[in-house]
């Protein structure tokens, strides 16, 4: 087995197996020469990486490589991990977002005040990884401000710019139970808060007087904005979405009831077979269903890992409980509480019932405007 590594990279393409590859690394990091193990990854990336199908070899050893040094090296070996991801995340945010939660998931925060030290050859690449690893501290309950160095740059005034910047830097009463991955060298594991549809959640009261009428008021931004935390699906995998508004005429009535008389594709009667049901929820369960739906993507895609699933959730929220798209976190949060949540399922044509079913829905404190988001995907 050739261990240099420009003969690994020239050799790679004609490779039918490249575990030996990935042993070869594993032994290498073991053995503490974590700098060859960078080395490996960023030849690769040059050679492979900007290719728009990358060969499959250099998929499989590179992001081996990658695991390797964020989530299995010393934390002495860290700055040689920096280097990989800063060569990466420099013209690929995406990386930048999954190295953010592969450190965050494998290292003890007070080691990767690092990562935010300057002086890095590759610190414009940093820059995307930084702002997410500050959030993904966040979600596992961190005070980033406490620890210095990141506190100085999350709080600094060139970072209002960035659009993770309009999230606060502690975890909101509603982020209560983030379901977040954790991590190996050889793979990952995360749990799925949605579908198929269960009906452990209350049943929604059943309400006084007869059914409101409803007239639609969707627009096409609002709908966008209610999506983002499940725009990732349809975008990146087999998913559909709907997401409405309407103006009811009266307050009160069933939730379920009103919902079967709304048109809504995802509960059409050709392809239905049961009645809607509909069950009330308080806002940390919907964001916990939205924030795993963008943070760890639908059926063939990875989502936005925590730093940007946390946003998405957020907005959808937002968008959800009418807000309107330039209110301050403060004011969104206000308005989610003030809003009634519900979950609703039927078995329909419409949502796959595979293993990403979601259907949410939030009255307006007068009871006069209801918004849903229903969203489903297959492999």
């Amino acid at each position: 087995m050739v261990e240099k590594v420009e003969e690994i990279v020239a050799l790679l393409s004609d490779l039918n197996d490249v575990n030996g590859v990935r042993d070869m690394a594993e032994q290498r990091l073991a053995e503490g020469d974590a700098a060859f193990v960078a080395d490996l990854g960023v030849a690769l990336f040059r050679t492979y990486g900007a290719a728009k199908r990358p060969i499959w070899q250099y998929r499989s050893v590179f992001d081996s490589v990658f695991r390797l040094l964020t989530v299995a090296a010393d934390a002495e070996h860290l700055g040689h991990a920096l280097r990989l991801i800063g060569t990466v995340a420099s013209g690929d945010r995406k990386m930048a977002r999954y190295a953010a939660s592969l450190l965050a998931s494998s290292r003890p925060a007070s080691d990767l005040t690092r990562a935010f030290a300057g002086g890095q050859v590759h610190a414009g690449g940093l820059e995307e990884l930084r702002a997410c690893l500050v959030h993904e501290l966040v979600l596992r309950g961190e005070a980033v401000g406490d620890l210095q160095g990141i506190a100085q740059w999350a709080t600094s005034r060139h970072r209002g710019h960035h659009p993770l910047s309009w999230l606060p830097l502690h975890r909101s009463s509603i982020e209560q139970s983030p379901d977040l991955p954790s991590y190996s060298v050889h793979g990952s594991s995360y749990s799925l808060p949605f579908g198929p549809f269960d009906t452990g959640v209350g049943p929604a009261p059943a309400g006084d007087g007869e059914t409101a009428s409803a007239v639609e008021t969707t627009t096409p931004s609002a709908a966008a904005e209610m999506a983002r935390a499940v725009a990732n699906w349809a975008e990146e995998s087999n998913g559909r979405i709907e997401a409405r508004t309407f103006a009811l005429s009266a307050a009160g009535g069933s939730i379920a009831k009103l919902l079967s008389v709304l048109d809504l594709d995802c509960l059409a009667p050709e392809g239905q077979r049961s009645a809607p049901s509909a069950f009330a929820c308080a806002p940390p369960q919907v964001w916990q269903v939205l924030f795993a739906a963008a943070s760890t993507g639908g059926a063939y895609n990875n989502g936005l890992h925590g730093a940007y699933g946390r946003l998405e959730a957020w907005k959808s929220m937002a968008g959800l409980s009418g807000a309107p798209q330039t209110a301050t976190f403060a004011d969104v949060e206000r308005h989610i509480h003030d809003h009634r949540w519900f979950t609703f399922s039927a078995t329909t044509k419409w949502f796959e019932q595979v293993a990403w079913d979601i259907a949410v829905a939030a009255l307006s404190p007068d009871g006069r405007s209801l918004a849903v988001l229903a969203a489903t995907d297959t492999d």
